[in-house]
């Protein structure tokens, strides 16, 4: 994994979460980060969610559709039309949460990975704070329409596909310089392409 290093504004840090933390390629027009990059700026300043929420995001998804925790992200980001989109390091603890809670059950699927649905505990959960869950979704709902205007929704999936593999890859760990260098040589490539349209 990534050795930590000094940080410029004093303290230490591994690169991942100085990467994180000044943005790179994941910034985006109105967008700034906070604690758990739960912040907006432009036009809606502020929190996106309050402490607690993206738990009853969460919650409402797994009701409507039993989902994977990638699902989950990628979801997230496509109400948000791509301008924000949970971390891994976030999305999976609540998760956890909310199965030591009872709120939520979890199948293992191929290759182990975990299908999450909402248990009947889960969804009295959801009832006795259905104007909480209709608010946050709504303020969700009036970012994405925001920031979505005039954007391609084939782009926009294709931005967030691009973002969640490097967090994943980033997160897996085990990097090599080889390596490093070659996702470098892919993102460049990527970008020359662009340019030249």
């Amino acid at each position: 994994m990534f050795e930590s290093f000094s940080h410029p504004e004093g303290g230490s840090c591994s690169p991942w979460k100085h990467f994180r933390r000044r943005r790179g390629w994941f910034a985006e027009a109105g967008e700034f980060w906070g604690r758990h990059g739960h912040r907006f700026g432009g036009d809606f300043g502020g929190r996106l969610f309050d402490h607690g929420e993206l738990r009853y995001v969460i919650l409402q998804m797994i009701a409507e559709k039993p989902s994977y925790g990638y699902e989950l992200i990628k979801a997230i980001g496509e109400r948000l039309s791509g301008v924000y989109s949970p971390s891994a390091g976030v999305v999976y603890p609540t998760l956890t949460l909310l199965e030591e809670e009872g709120l939520a059950t979890v199948t293992f699927a191929e290759g182990g990975k975990k299908l999450y649905s909402i248990t009947e505990a889960g969804r009295q959960e959801l009832k006795a704070n259905q104007a909480l869950v209709d608010a946050i979704f709504h303020r969700m709902d009036k970012v994405g329409a925001a920031f979505g205007r005039g954007r391609s929704p084939q782009l926009m999936r294709a931005m967030q596909n691009f973002k969640l593999a490097l967090k994943l890859r980033f997160a897996k760990g085990d990097l090599t310089p080889e390596k490093i260098s070659k996702i470098a040589e892919i993102m460049d490539a990527a970008a020359k392409q662009i340019e030249s349209l």
